[in-house]
Parts: C-alpha cells; structure tokens; sequence
C-alpha cells in the first residue's frame, strides 16, 4: 500500500535517515536525499511555498503548504481545501542535522505502508504550537467543524465521508445555515455529490446542524486529509492542512 504523506515524531536521526513513530504508534523509516527539501514551518505560516492538488485557504492566492490559524481564504495548489494557520511567514529551509531526536515532523512523498518506510521529497519540522493548534483541532472534529467529500443529499441533509477519520457523518442544514463556494453566496442545490466541503456548527439532539457550508471543490479535485497516524494524505507543499474554526 502506498501513499502520500505522513506524520510523527522523530526517534532516530542517522545521515540519510529519520526514524519516526506515528501518533497511532507505528514506526517508520523516512529516507532523504539531497534532492528532498527540507524546511522549518513557523508557527503563523500561511499562504507561503507548497504544491499539490485542490484549495487551501490562507489570505489570498496561495499555494498552501502550511495548517495555520488564520484567516481568509485562497485557492490554490495546497492539498486540499482547508484553512493554515495564517500569519504569511514563510517556511525557513534547514539542513537536515537541524532535525533532532523529538521532533515532529510532516513527510510529504511516497508512502510504502507493507515496508514502513517513506521515501521523502519533502519534509517539514512542524512548530510545537502548530502541533498544538493541529491536535486541538482534531479533538474538534465532528463537533463544531466537519470536512469530507460529499457522497450523498438527501433533501436538508448531506453526507459526506470525513477527512480525519474516513467516517461517514451527516450535516443538516436548517434555514440559517449560509453557503459558500470559496467567496460566492451559493444555494444548497448548488451543492453536488463528489464536492469537498466543509461545515461549521454544532451538535443539536445528536446531529450535526450547520451554521455554515462552504464548498471547496468538485468531483475533479482532491480530497483533503488530516493527518492521523500512519496514513494521512499531506498536501505536497509539506504540511497538511487542517481547518479552523470559523
């Protein structure tokens, strides 16, 4: 099984090498070379260097490669539709000596789960208050803040399969739920299966019930991920990116 991006913590460091373990305990090898950039994500980053497939929000156009707590919103080639932690500093390029044993890092390349290694072209050390602001919002997750692809409508009610955990989770809207795609006032007829949404909230006598809807992308584009474990989809600018609340 192979796959994108990957998330830990650092338990080795040897001249071509990082071991790392994942938040759900696995061990990996995260091989680099001197082709892999490697850099430093400030606390603050947002809307700076990063590559990959859908819409990051972050202030502006932006590339997206930082999860940040910020504001604005951008469409760009971050990963994935989602909010960085905003600030606008951008990421610091560091040597690879620079990573020590402890640190948390985020890999962006080729995943091969059966052989728990990585082969890197990207690698991040994540700034300890973004793994902070990351985790709180995941503890967050299906209680003021949904995102995933949409899988089904029926009526006042979408499905949609979440990013964290792959979960299917039901919003309902109700007459004041507002929707959006990026900055446009849009309907919830406009809303189509295949779309990456995302919804804030609350939970009202057990179901989700949005206040806001906002469509970040068709069928066509990438679904983004939250990194969890050992195998999160990490947008190719480096960090993932993981939404706020609104």
């Amino acid at each position: 099984m192979m796959g994108r991006g990957l998330m830990g913590t650092v338990t080795e460091v040897a001249a071509d090498h990082y071991t790392i373990k994942t938040e759900a305990g696995g061990n990996y090898v995260v091989h680099f070379t001197a082709d892999t950039r490697i850099f430093k994500q400030v606390a603050g980053i947002g809307g700076s260097a990063g590559t990959g497939n859908g819409e990051g929000q972050n202030g502006g156009q932006d590339s997206g490669s930082g999860r940040g707590a910020g504001g604005g919103q951008g469409a760009g080639s971050g990963g994935g539709a989602g909010r960085g932690y905003g600030g606008g500093n951008p990421p610091q390029l560091i040597k690879p000596t620079d990573i020590k044993v402890g640190d948390a890092i985020s890999i962006m390349g080729n995943v091969d789960t059966t052989a728990k290694s990585v082969a890197a072209n990207r690698i991040a050390q994540l700034d300890p208050a973004v793994m902070q602001q990351m985790r709180a919002m995941e503890a967050n997750f299906g209680k003021t803040w949904l995102m995933g692809k949409v899988t089904a409508i029926d009526g006042t009610k979408i499905t949609l399969t979440g990013v964290v955990d792959n979960a299917s989770y039901a919003v309902v809207a109700d007459e004041n739920t507002a929707f959006r795609k990026r900055r446009d006032p849009i309907t919830l007829a406009d809303i189509q299966v295949g779309d990456t949404v995302r919804a804030d909230g609350a939970v009202k006598d057990g179901v989700f019930t949005a206040t806001n809807v906002n469509v970040f992308g068709g069928s066509g584009g990438g679904t983004p991920s939250v990194p969890r474990g050992e195998t999160p989809q990490t947008p190719q600018g480096g960090q993932p990116q993981i939404p706020p609340p609104q």
